[in-house]
């Protein structure tokens, strides 16, 4: 009877250490399943989508009113925020330019 036993030993450590294994695989995977689901969540609140074809981005529809109100907004900011140290105009300005120019 002792020599049944122990030659079942090996065999039962061999099954516990396989049944840890599997249960730590176990746990990882369903972490790693849970992190993906909730960063895709994330990331179709952003309309970014993954699927089996690739990656998806959809874009906000901008009218093209909006779309030269923001770009004429950024160039008025820009020009109001530049300065030109010692820029004299032949144009205006100074007076004296714009006369003596012949065109």
């Amino acid at each position: 009877m002792a020599a049944g036993l122990k030659n079942l030993l090996p065999l039962l450590i061999l099954l516990v250490v396989i049944g840890v294994l599997a249960a730590v695989g176990l746990v990882a995977y369903t972490i790693m399943q849970e992190v993906s689901n909730q960063t895709r969540a994330k990331m179709e609140k952003k309309h970014i989508m993954f699927n089996k074809d690739g990656l998806k981005v959809e874009v906000k529809e901008v009218t093209d009113e909006a779309y030269k109100d923001r770009s004429q907004s950024v160039l008025v900011n820009m020009w109001n925020h530049t300065s030109f140290p010692a820029y004299k105009s032949r144009i205006w300005g100074n007076g004296s330019g714009a006369s003596k120019r012949k065109w």
